[in-house]
């Protein structure tokens, strides 16, 4: 079966790859860089962007599945970029699957496509869409799944969409660093009292439950033209979880912290300044960033075990062990900042 993962050379991307890869099937990507390590295990590497239908046609001729996952990711950026790329960029994949007679296809969404600026508590999938949005990515994720889940069962293609949350791990690109490199410059503040819940989600989880979705649409489609929410099934404290992190590495606990709604209003300041200087640098703090530092967001994985039989493949103690050496690199390293 020939596969194409679309931003395989990216974090998740990488982890989808490898597993397909591991199992025999054949893989290709679709991404705007090289990765001859990739290439080195067999991969075919097709480069190009999201937003060029006929690079996408050609990536596509005579793949049977598709793992969607690339996107632009962050709380700060232009409409139109994420737009043309996480919207359009999606419908243009869409297309293309039509075209080429795809049979399956896997999208990357997010738990904020449905995020209403309140805690979720073991959420479900019933959450609906909400009106308004403080931020571009979710808007856009939340337009792009859309558009995938009513592509289902057209001409011959099935779609389902995972909706991962607060992806973790090895190889990290932003999380991660972000984190440790305003803990190393002590500038990583608590918003709120530490006491809200989070559901989180380990790379290599999350990478197999896309494949575990995909075979269930090979075996019986049961989840196709639907949404799940794809975490580890028991929430952290976000507060404890960021700790633990910098235990990791040697570093010393958060101590400092702001009230959510302080850091709400430093975040709508900011917001106000960043856009009045037109900077496209994401800014210290926004609205949306903090809400998600001070709120429990929590989702229920009740729908993907019983439907494709998610289930996690390493435990939380075993993904932080395997997370360890990254962190104490990134502390090591005396030229991160």
């Amino acid at each position: 079966m020939q596969m194409l993962v679309t931003g395989g050379g990216g974090f998740l991307g990488r982890y989808i790859v490898e597993q397909l890869h591991a199992r025999g099937n054949r893989v290709r990507i679709f991404a705007r860089g090289d990765y001859p390590e990739l290439v080195t295990s067999g991969v075919t590497i097709h480069r190009g962007d999201l937003r060029d239908l006929a690079a996408l046609n050609d990536a596509l001729s005579g793949v049977d599945s598709v793992f969607h996952v690339a996107a632009v990711p962050g709380i700060w950026g232009k409409w139109k970029t994420y737009y043309q790329i996480n919207t359009q960029g999606t419908e243009n994949v869409i297309q293309a699957c039509q075209q080429q007679g795809v049979k399956r296809l896997i999208y990357t969404s997010s738990p904020s496509v449905v995020y209403d600026g309140i805690s979720h508590l073991d959420a479900d999938e019933s959450l609906p869409y909400p009106q308004k949005w403080l931020c571009h990515y979710p808007h856009s994720k939340a337009l792009a799944e859309q558009a995938v889940l009513s592509a289902n069962r057209t001409r011959g293609l099935q779609t389902v969409s995972l909706r991962p949350h607060l992806i973790w791990g090895p190889r990290d690109n932003h999380l991660i660093p972000k984190l440790i490199a305003r803990a190393r410059a002590g500038k990583l503040i608590r918003v709120g009292d530490g006491s809200n819940l989070v559901s989180m989600s380990y790379v290599e989880n999350t990478a197999a439950a896309h494949v575990q979705a995909h075979d269930q649409l090979c075996e019986m489609g049961r989840c196709a033209g639907k949404a799940y929410f794809i975490n580890e099934p028991e929430p952290v404290r976000l507060w404890n979880w960021v700790d633990q992190i910098l235990a990791l590495g040697q570093l010393p606990p958060v101590r400092r912290s702001v009230s959510p709604g302080l850091a709400r209003r430093i975040g709508m300041m900011c917001e106000a300044t960043y856009w009045f200087m037109r900077k496209e640098t994401e800014p210290p703090m926004t609205r949306f960033l903090a809400s998600q530092l001070s709120q429990s967001h929590t989702y229920s994985v009740r729908r993907a075990e019983a439907d494709f039989g998610y289930q996690p493949i390493v435990s939380y103690a075993e993904g932080m062990r395997r997370l360890a050496p990254m962190v104490q690199s990134l502390v090591r390293d005396r030229a991160f900042l």
